[in-house]
């Protein structure tokens, strides 16, 4: 399993350049790894990112995105993608008010 995580985290390195890989954890860090993927990855990473979540998991991640971690263009893609409408801040403060 360690040579299986060394895989994946070299593959998802370039997309999580300003974190140290030996302190990832796959499980507890999954948001960051799934946002960063999301955002920056080539089809080859999110490929891989697809093999190692479960595409629920992956979807919610869209679905409640990380405030100010989002690209516009990545965030509207994946929404297409998974056919929903994330919970972004402006749409949280509209049914707010």
């Amino acid at each position: 399993m360690k040579q299986e995580k060394k895989y994946i985290l070299a593959k998802f390195k370039p997309f999580l350049w300003s974190y140290d890989l030996g302190q990832i954890d796959l499980e507890k860090d999954k948001k960051r790894i799934i946002t960063n993927v999301l955002n920056l990855g080539t089809k080859e990473a999110t490929d891989l990112l697809f093999k190692i979540y479960d595409k629920a998991e992956i979807k919610k991640q869209v679905e409640e995105p990380m405030p100010g971690e989002w690209s516009d263009k990545s965030l509207n893609y994946w929404s297409l993608f998974f056919d929903i409408q994330p919970q972004t801040a402006k749409h949280v403060l509209r049914h707010l008010g």
